[in-house]
């Protein structure tokens, strides 16, 4: 039996695997045949007929005899042949004959491909003929319409236009042969190149409505603002130097002939209608006109500022002086008593220096102010300087006339804070002393005479003569320091003390029951009275602990209670 079914069941896998491919390759060809249907139902010359409604002629006559040409050869020629490899693809997949069905799809699809393209040129070409006729005529109207609004405006405003009017008609004339041009080429169906005149138009037709815009503007700028604009600078300038303003430095003559200069080249080049260009240098005109106008105003303003600021200034001048030598004197006295910083003793000396240096720029000033020969921008600039450097000086003067007159106040400070050290020192040595402990540690000895040495330390500071107040709040703030660090550890002593003697009694109902804690007891105890008083809370503690785990926390609560 095993003879038999073995190759039975490799034939029935053979013939699955067969039957397998041949469907495979029959969706494939149904897949082409769809596709070649899709093409050739494609109503082309349908599409095709629209062109008819078009002037068919030229252009237009040879697009459409060449498409036909080309659909024709696609549906009678293509077609059939792809029909054709079709069927003989179908009789190979039924011969089981796969490989060359293969080759036989990738032909067919090639060609199918090939179809398909043609077809979807066809299309473009035609779309886009059609939509340049429907863009063409739109836009043309447009064209048209905007080309009758220029000429209508430049010839009803031609005062307005002034020497650019030929130009423009020059302009305008050219749009007419080119509508020529569109209607001959439109007539003899060549619409594509219709096309390429309705955009050159278009860009033609902007910039012409740009140069009408722009061109009164511009006219009107340089031939009344500007020219205006300059002659109220010359007059204003004029006036103003005969009131004694020195605009030299200002340069205005030369800019406003430059402007003149450049007036006559823009009004060359807006004939040319080079209006960009113009356009840029009558705003750079504008731009230096404005800053012309600004330079006069800011002398008047100037001019103002000196006349309002210039006796003010003499006067500051003397009372600053004045209160810089009281300062002096001050310093002068006070450092008896005080030692002053550095820096603080000497700037009263600095400030007269800096003082003779401004009296005498204020006195070249005020000759230059009487002679009225300089720019009042520049004698505002330096009234400015001195008056700015005369009020740092005052600040620095009342700065240091303030911290001279604090100084009395501030040792007063420190000797009440001394004062409030010593007494808090005493009443912490007091309570230490007073307290039921059989010793006082080392250490807590040492810092005890650590606060007292930086007490006496303040104490010392404060009579020297002179007196430095820096020294002496700096061993203030240290003294404080160490009080209030050796205040804390006293008090931190002293409960603890409290705390060994309660846990000792609180342990001493388990001494008899409990040799070990009693002899841990013993320990703390020998401790305790060698003033080890931390070693004999830590061995008291653990002793209670490990007998009766949390009976710290509640002797700590019952300290509390009695506290």
């Amino acid at each position: 039996m095993k003879y038999f079914i073995i190759p039975i069941i490799i034939v029935l896998i053979l013939v699955t695997i067969a039957f397998l491919f041949r469907r495979k390759h029959i969706r494939e060809i149904g897949r082409l045949e769809h596709e070649k249907l899709q093409i050739q139902n494609k109503p082309i010359f349908e599409e095709m007929m629209k062109v008819k409604q078009l002037n068919m002629t030229g252009e237009t006559e040879e697009k459409f005899e060449r498409w036909r040409n080309e659909w024709t050869e696609v549906i009678d020629v293509f077609m059939p042949e792809i029909d054709s490899m079709l069927f003989d693809a179908e009789d190979m997949i039924d011969r089981f004959r796969f490989k060359k069905a293969t080759a036989a799809e990738k032909v067919i699809q090639e060609k199918i491909r090939h179809c398909d393209k043609r077809k979807n040129a066809i299309l473009d070409e035609l779309n886009e003929l059609i939509g340049s006729e429907e863009k063409n005529r739109i836009e043309i109207e447009k064209l048209r319409e905007q080309y009758r609004l220029a000429r209508k405006t430049v010839l009803a405003h031609q005062h307005a236009f002034g020497m650019t009017v030929k130009p423009l008609e020059k302009e305008l004339e050219a749009f007419m042969p080119k509508f020529e041009e569109y209607d001959e080429l439109t007539a003899n169906g060549n619409y594509l190149l219709a096309r390429e005149i309705v955009i050159t138009l278009a860009a033609k037709g902007d910039q012409l409505s740009k140069l009408i815009q722009e061109i009164p503007s511009l006219l009107t700028d340089l031939q009344n603002k500007i020219p205006a604009s300059i002659r109220e600078l010359r007059y204003g300038s004029r006036e103003m130097e005969e009131q004694g303003y020195n605009l030299h430095h200002l340069e205005i003559t030369r800019k406003l002939q430059d402007i003149e200069v450049s007036i006559e080249a823009q009004m060359n080049r807006l004939v040319e209608l080079e209006i960009d260009t113009v356009q840029q240098q009558v705003t750079e005109m504008l731009d230096i006109i404005e800053s012309c106008y600004d330079a006069l105003e800011n002398e008047v303003n100037a001019r103002h500022y000196v006349e309002l600021n210039f006796d003010t200034l003499e006067t500051a001048l003397e009372q600053i002086t004045k209160l810089t030598r009281e300062t002096s004197d001050e310093a002068a006295y006070v450092q008896q008593s005080y030692r002053l910083d550095e820096k603080e003793a000497k700037l009263p000396e600095i400030s007269s220096k800096k003082l003779e240096s401004l009296q005498k720029k204020y006195d070249t000033l005020k000759i230059l102010v009487a002679e009225e020969e300089s720019a009042y921008s520049a004698l505002q600039l330096e009234l400015a300087q001195i008056t700015e450097e005369l009020e740092l000086i005052a600040m620095e003067q009342e700065s240091l006339a303030s911290r001279m007159k604090n100084l009395r106040i501030d040792e007063n400070n420190v000797r009440k804070r001394l004062e409030t050290l010593t007494r808090e020192l005493q009443s912490v040595d007091r309570k230490l002393h007073r307290g039921n402990i059989p010793g006082i540690p080392d250490d807590m000895d040492a810092r005890l005479e650590e606060a007292e040495e930086q007490l006496y330390l303040v104490s010392q500071s404060l009579q020297e003569v002179p007196l430095n107040m820096a020294v002496a709040e700096n061993y203030l703030t240290n003294a404080e320091r160490v009080v209030h660090e050796v205040k804390g550890k006293v008090e931190e002593l002293l409960e603890n003390v409290m705390l060994i003697e309660r846990i000792i009694q609180y342990g001493n109902r388990y001494r008899v029951s409990n040799p070990e804690m009693n002899e841990r007891l013993l320990m703390a105890e020998e401790s305790f009275r060698q003033f080890r008083y931390a070693k004999a809370l830590e061995e008291a503690a653990t002793a209670v602990e490990a007998v009766e785990p949390g009976a710290m926390k509640r002797i700590e609560e019952m300290l509390k209670e009695h506290a």
